[in-house]
């Protein structure tokens, strides 16, 4: 199914994402767990693939508001520009758009007992963190990150 790209990702996309497919990355990176270990820090390994959350608030882009670009930690990928990322005062860095549709891979999660959209790196499929509809115009999204799956360039 495809999704028309009108520039802003909505709500109604991310869930037509996460129920019928995400759309083709521009590339794949997949390693075994014994590569990804090698390659990455415990925390960063325990977040991008073990699916943890780090501590809310005592983590390295809560509070920091650096202009560049943010980064996929496991292979560099482009996710978020530092002009979306907003303070939401939930404890995590967030941010309002990806940097492109085809970034960021969706699918539900209802681990925890709770019922949500998790987001994925598209390239390696690590994970990042969790969207909401509860963000701020004009889309309505907030983007929900884990400070460990991300490298700010």
């Amino acid at each position: 199914m495809e999704i028309e790209d009108s520039g802003l990702l909505h709500w109604r996309d991310v869930l037509t994402y996460a129920r019928y497919g995400n759309s083709e990355p521009v590339r794949r990176l997949e390693l075994s767990e014994a590569d990804w270990a090698a390659r990455l820090t415990p925390i960063r390994f325990r977040v991008l693939r073990g699916a943890e959350t780090e501590p809310a608030y005592r983590n390295e882009f809560c509070r920091s508001y650096a202009p560049g670009r943010y980064c996929c930690a496991g292979c560099r990928q482009l996710l978020f520009d530092s002009a979306t990322k907003y303070h939401a005062i939930s404890g995590w860095p967030s941010f309002t758009q990806p940097a492109s549709r085809h970034a960021l891979r969706f699918q539900f999660d209802d681990s925890h007992h709770m019922y949500r959209v998790e987001m994925r790196c598209n390239v390696c499929a690590g994970h990042l963190g969790h969207v909401s509809s509860d963000g701020p115009a004009p889309a309505g999204l907030r983007f929900c990150i884990n400070s460990a799956s991300l490298v700010l360039v």
